[in-house]
């Protein structure tokens, strides 16, 4: 079984208002992100919204349009296209932030989609704590996860924070098994 059927499957078994962090390697990476935006958010009939700041939202949009996923109902709050090359191409549903640095922009815009799709429920996929780690200090990090999942859990949203395994540290897992219900490794489900 592939890990992107068994990433669906585990998440499927989990509770409405989920927050999950969810441990991955480079060589799974797209295997995951598959298994939540093609299997999970479609039989739960989640809006997902995608805050990306590793990839460019255009980049992770050319995955997804090449694994034949459906785009219609998959939002991105992009954080890296203005701050490395300034959102040269821009797609119909994605939002942007100046930096990764802003995380009261991520905050805003993220509530922004969830009203805009306020006839679903929501999935919220950070992408990832790695990189937001790079741009903020990790109280200001902590802080902000906090109020961005409890948030999340007031409207019934899922929530998914990415790790990369490789570049964990032991700060990164203790903010998450702060505010995460779960953790979960793509490789071991």
């Amino acid at each position: 079984m592939s890990v992107s059927v068994r990433v669906a499957q585990r998440l499927e078994s989990l509770p409405e208002s989920s927050a999950i962090a969810l441990r991955i390697r480079a060589d799974n990476y797209f295997d995951t992100i598959r298994g939540i935006l093609d299997s999970f958010a479609p039989s739960k009939n989640l809006d997902s919204i995608y805050v990306t700041s590793t990839i460019p939202s255009q980049s992770i949009v050319n995955a997804l349009e090449v694994l034949e996923v459906d785009l219609e109902r998959i939002y991105f709050v992009d954080c890296v296209s203005q701050f490395m090359m300034g959102a040269s191409s821009k797609h119909k549903n994605a939002i942007y932030v100046e930096s990764p640095t802003m995380l009261e922009n991520v905050m805003l815009k993220v509530e922004y989609l969830i009203r805009k799709t306020i006839d679903h429920n929501d999935l919220v996929i950070l992408d990832s704590i790695n990189s937001l780690a790079i741009h903020n200090s990790t109280s200001i990090l902590s802080e902000f996860l906090h109020m961005f999942v409890n948030n999340l859990r007031s409207k019934n949203a899922y929530a998914i924070i990415f790790s990369m395994e490789e570049y964990e540290s032991d700060d990164i897992r203790n903010i998450l098994n702060l505010v995460c219900d779960e953790t979960i490794s793509a490789a071991e489900v």
